[in-house]
């Protein structure tokens, strides 16, 4: 046996007495072989190997002959290198990529084979994330190729180091319609679910990291000032001890006093932090000569700190140091980069500097806005906080909501991630004939993530593959399974829809689709899904983390959602299923996304405080442009083109909302409207019989909201001169002016 494989490698080589003889005038370099195997020239790579040529040689990275061989599907090549000594085991520098790995990455059935025959690893695991063989067949597709590695021993449920997937969950994500159905025949179990991540508790480990380095970095600093400081002194320093011990020795010698004790850990540690500190804080600052004002959130869980910062330019989040009553706050800002605020708290004020990277420095000063914003800790299976009734005239209904002690952070408004199984995954890449296989093999089609809670059906509305969707529905799906949030798939549909515009790359799949966003809305509703379910917490993915809307979304209902994109065709359809268009959103926790005023004593509106929870914006304020006098939300927000006046006429002379309501923030449908310098809807608001003489919380005027109430925002003369014609009072405190 061996002498016939014997002949065959002959062959494949050419290899005999004479070629052997090699002249001693060719010079062979390492780069030599590895660029013939690239270039796929087989009759130059059998002359090298003839020539003695290192088939082991490698490149910077570690990638061999063999490797190339691999990337390049080169079966041939590969057994010539494989008789002429490669080794099978040689692993790249970054990833200890051996050729079997390089192989099923690019799905290369025929150089597996090879490879395989000749004794390669089918177990081996890449460095970087624990990759198998299995893994990256199953992502490239082939299924020959994961046959193979089957055949040869890889574990068929083997999961990754990185998030715990395994290869049915990779060929799933990946549309890998022949690899899936190979796995399943060959036991992968669909119902294996990856690793499920608490943001919430990732974001505090996080947190903790960041102050440990932080106050290493200081004491870093702290012993290099010493340094600096005490180098010019050493040389008196040492005169002035060599003088002493002289005189030391003419003397008579005195007890020597006992030596101070050094200081315990504990007392050399920073002082805690003062509970006067945490809190929600009003603050004003002078930008490059503009006055600026801001929302900062100091709030402490257990042991960890954290905060947020939020401005007419967005909601960051914070980490942060304290001791006592002094604070460091620091975040990292696109386009701005490292923004760092110090300051210190006495009683009910706060002063300090922020340092703004190339904006320069400016100095800050606030008042304290609300209760102190202190999380307690809870042990597992605590529980929750004594709950309240949300208030009756939201949204009709009596429930138990839990007091708001603080706004959330954005991995709080995250929640769970991950805790998918391959169902989930391929409903979220919108791959049908996968998801039909996957049902057909006993997956649970309502089976929520361990994540977020979010159903296959919920997935596939938020990523457009509403097709998908659809089919789902006739196999069982229930549009009334919502997530975390409180989102369902019909507020899914038309939240996408009118997705904003964002610094992040928004799902597109909805454009490609034979269905669209009322026909899927309408086979929802007739499938019974409730048109006034409500979110429980504002949504982050509505914008992601650099949120310049100002809208909190909390309470919003889909119908909410349609009149804030002013889509009357939605708001009809979904009145006809019993949609009740007078549910408001819910006012966030002072300091939160858009959370302003609430405070503990009336102000300049002369409205009594609105606690959190109470109703905020009603489909008519969303309607008409709220968001838009608090900062940016014209550059993001999307919404039916020349849709304002149509979509405001529809709610108040068809649905009846008052034209005249308060959102929690004093504003009504008017401000908004002038904040946008709309002189259309604003005639029509007055016409309605809008009021001219209303101020919200912060003493604006609706004339005032026309004219640059914040920075960066443009006053509009017309609506200004319009507002002031019909009678509204004015300020003339243009602040972007």
């Amino acid at each position: 046996m061996g002498s016939v494989k014997r002949s065959v490698w002959g062959r494949i080589l050419g290899v005999g007495v004479l070629a052997l003889a090699v002249s001693a005038s060719v010079v062979i370099t390492d780069d030599s072989l590895l660029d013939a195997v690239r270039q796929g020239d087989l009759d130059t790579i059998r002359s090298l190997v003839q020539s003695g040529a290192d088939v082991n040689a490698a490149e910077g990275d570690g990638m061999t002959a063999l490797h190339w061989a691999a990337e390049g599907n080169q079966a041939q090549g590969a057994q010539i290198l494989i008789y002429a000594g490669a080794r099978l085991d040689a692993r790249t520098r970054i990833g200890d990529f051996t050729p079997l790995l390089v192989a099923s990455r690019v799905g290369s059935a025929e150089v597996l084979e090879v490879l395989l025959e000749a004794g390669a690893d089918p177990h081996v695991r890449t460095s970087t994330g624990g990759m198998t063989a299995l893994h990256f067949a199953a992502q490239a597709g082939n299924a020959r190729a994961v046959a193979l590695l089957l055949e040869h021993g890889a574990e068929v449920d083997a999961r990754e180091g990185g998030s715990g997937h395994t290869p049915l969950m990779v060929a799933a994500a990946s549309d890998r319609t022949e690899a899936v159905r190979t796995l399943l025949e060959a036991g992968a179990d669909p119902r294996l679910i990856n690793e499920t991540v608490d943001m919430a508790e990732r974001q505090a480990e996080d947190q903790r990291s960041r102050q440990i380095r932080n106050q290493r970095v200081a004491m870093l600093r702290d012993l290099e000032e010493q340094e600096n400081g005490t180098t010019a002194e050493v040389a008196a320093e040492s005169e002035a001890e060599e003088t002493e011990a002289e005189e030391a020795q003419t003397e008579e010698p005195e007890v020597e006093e006992e030596m101070e004790a050094p200081e315990s850990e504990e007392e050399a540690a920073p002082a805690p932090a003062a509970d006067e500190l945490f809190g929600t804080w009003n603050i004003s600052l002078s930008v490059q000569g503009q006055a600026v004002d801001a929302t900062l959130v100091l709030s402490r869980n257990g042991d960890v700190l954290g905060g947020s910062l939020e401005s007419p330019a967005g909601l960051v989040e914070l980490d942060v140091m304290a001791a006592g009553s002094d604070f460091e706050a620091g975040a990292n800002v696109p386009e701005i980069g490292r923004v760092t605020l110090d300051g210190s708290v006495s009683g009910r004020e706060l002063e300090g500097t922020a340092n703004l990277g190339p904006m320069g420095s400016a100095a800050f000063s606030g008042l304290r806005s609300g209760a102190a914003a202190a999380a307690p800790t809870r042990e597992a299976g605590e529980d929750e906080p004594e709950a309240r009734e949300a208030r009756a005239e939201d949204a009709g209904e009596e429930a138990e909501r839990p007091e708001p002690s603080r706004p959330l952070s954005y991995a709080e408004l995250v929640g769970g991630h991950g805790g998918f199984n391959a169902l989930h995954l391929a409903a979220r890449q919108g791959s049908r004939d996968v998801v039909a296989m996957l049902l057909d093999a006993g997956v649970d089609i309502n089976e929520p993530s361990g994540g977020d809670h979010s159903t296959p059906l919920l997935i596939a509305t938020i990523n457009g593959h509403w097709d998908l969707a659809l089919e789902l529905l006739e196999r069982g799906g229930d549009p009334n399974i919502a997530s975390d949030a409180g989102a369902t798939p019909l507020y899914g549909v038309i939240n996408l829809h009118w997705a904003p515009r964002a610094f992040y790359p928004q799902p597109r799949a909805q454009l490609n689709q034979d269905v669209e966003y009322l026909d899927i809305m309408e086979a929802l509703l007739k499938a019974g899904a409730d048109p006034n379910a409500r979110l429980t917490k504002h949504l982050w993915y509505k914008s992601y983390n650099f949120d310049v809307l100002r809208i909190h979304s909390e309470g919003a209902t889909p119908f909410w959602r349609a009149a804030y994109g002013t889509d009357v065709a939605a708001m009809r359809l979904l009145l006809a299923y019993g949609a009740d268009p007078h549910i408001a959103t819910r006012r966030p926790p002072a300091g939160g996304r858009g959370g302003y005023g609430g405070g503990a004593t009336e102000d300049a509106s002369g409205l009594p405080p609105v606690p959190p929870g109470a109703p905020s914006l009603t489909a008519l304020h969303a309607a008409s442009g709220a968001g838009y006098g608090e900062g940016y939300a014209a550059n993001a927000h999307r919404h039916v083109p020349g849709g304002w006046v149509p979509a405001a006429r529809f709610l108040i002379e068809e649905v009846g909302l008052d034209v005249n309501a308060r959102d929690h923030q004093g504003y009504t449908p008017l401000h908004h409207a002038a904040a946008r310098g709309d002189t259309d809807l604003i005639q029509y608001l007055v016409d309605q019989g809008a009021d001219l003489t209303v101020v919200s919380r912060r003493g604006q005027t609706v004339a005032d909201m026309a004219n640059g109430p914040v920075q960066r925002t443009t006053p509009y003369p017309a609506a200004i001169e319009l507002l002031l014609a019909l009678g509204s009072p004015f300020n003339d405190n243009c602040v972007s002016c």
